[in-house]
């Protein structure tokens, strides 16, 4: 479990293709005491670290799946990636919880400068929209963040969400990287996810 709020952001050291149609990433985490099998969010992704030494670095296996699912596909040597390692019990939970299970792919398609802030707008899959709410939560690429707008779904199968970067989470995050059209992880809020599970016993068939 992991709470959205990112601690640092690492670089691809090596994307290596592995048997069956998966990888090993590869990454300098800046991390010198991850354990193995210890839970990572990268890119809001949650992955197993397979490998680790005491320098930072640290592979991780990415399955077909999780490479269907999100945008690791894409990862090259030199890409910055959000990370995040899990929460305890002990932890403040900043931001809202994050499970690392990615729920489709968004889009950027617009951004604008907003007095030292961004406003950017994200185009989203229509099979999200049922969980996405004005000033509810979202994950993209593992950060989390809050809904200013949802459209309505469009004919393409798609529809607009708008958010704020501040100044904070525009540095300290690959976000500032993004350039229009690029691919995005989104997890959309999992209490949102139960609640339509607890419900549709009550609805109509």
């Amino acid at each position: 479990m992991f709470s959205g709020i990112i601690e640092r952001v690492g670089r691809v050291e090596a994307v290596t293709p592995e048997a069956g149609g998966a990888l090993r990433l590869s990454l300098a985490t800046g991390y010198p005491d991850l354990e193995l099998g210890e839970s990572v969010a990268v890119n809001g992704v949650c992955l197993t670290v397979v490998r680790h030494d005491p320098g930072g670095g640290a592979d991780f296996f990415v399955s077909p799946e999780t490479l269907d699912r999100t945008n690791l596909g894409g990862a090259r040597a030199g890409h910055s990636v959000n990370l995040e390692r899990a929460v305890t019990l002990s932890t403040r939970l900043s931001g809202h919880l994050v499970q690392g299970h990615v729920d489709g792919l968004a889009r950027l398609i617009e951004r604008h400068d907003d007095g030292g802030a961004w406003r950017v707008v994200f185009s989203l899959p229509a099979g999200l929209h049922r969980f996405c709410v004005e000033k509810g939560s979202i994950a993209l690429n593992g950060v989390s963040l809050t809904l200013n707008t949802v459209g309505a779904c469009a004919p393409d199968g798609r529809f607009a969400v708008g958010l704020t970067l501040i100044p904070h989470t525009w540095t300290h995050t690959n976000l500032q990287h993004l350039a229009l059209n690029d691919p995005v992880n989104v997890e959309v809020d999992v209490l949102a996810k139960y609640v339509e599970q607890l419900c549709r016993a009550y609805l109509k068939p």
